[in-house]
């Protein structure tokens, strides 16, 4: 069982996901009593590898409310947990298929860990994106026509 704090929808419509990974995140004094209250924005956020460890940029964590001087810069880069050999292939993926790193989603995990999915995406152009919006309008109108028919 999880509980999702935040999702990255942008990333969804402006990138195809090849991996999605599980990673664990550094955080700092009061920044998980904001998390769990939902004080965190993954909309313009992404991910880079550097000297073999991963950050995640742009990350908003709002301060926290009754913190004090604990509190941190909300746009502080923070270091990602990941086994060295998944650094390793995103790394490779990143530099060699002209790829990048958007952090999809941020979860409590059953254990109250909080954990960031990490997809490795390529860039949707706008052909595709229209081809996206006209796809679900279609399903939008089927369910529609399916729901007239079933009530009496």
């Amino acid at each position: 069982m999880q509980k999702t704090i935040a999702q990255n929808r942008k990333a969804g419509h402006d990138y195809f996901f090849e991996e999605v990974y599980e990673a664990g995140i550094v955080l700092k004094g009061t920044e998980i009593k904001s998390l769990r209250a939902g004080g965190v924005n993954l909309k313009d956020s992404f991910a880079k590898v550097e000297k073999g460890e991963v950050f995640v940029y742009n990350m908003h964590i709002s301060p926290y409310a009754q913190g004090n001087r604990f509190n941190v810069d909300p746009l502080r880069p923070r270091k990602l947990l990941l086994h060295k050999r998944e650094i390793r292939k995103l790394d490779a993926a990143v530099s060699r298929d002209g790829l990048t790193l958007v952090p999809v989603k941020i979860y409590l995990n059953h254990k109250g860990i909080v954990k960031l999915e990490l997809a490795v995406a390529r860039g949707k152009k706008l052909y595709d994106k229209r081809a996206d919006i006209a796809k679900r309008d279609a399903e939008r109108s089927m369910e529609r026509i399916v729901k007239d028919r079933i009530r009496p």
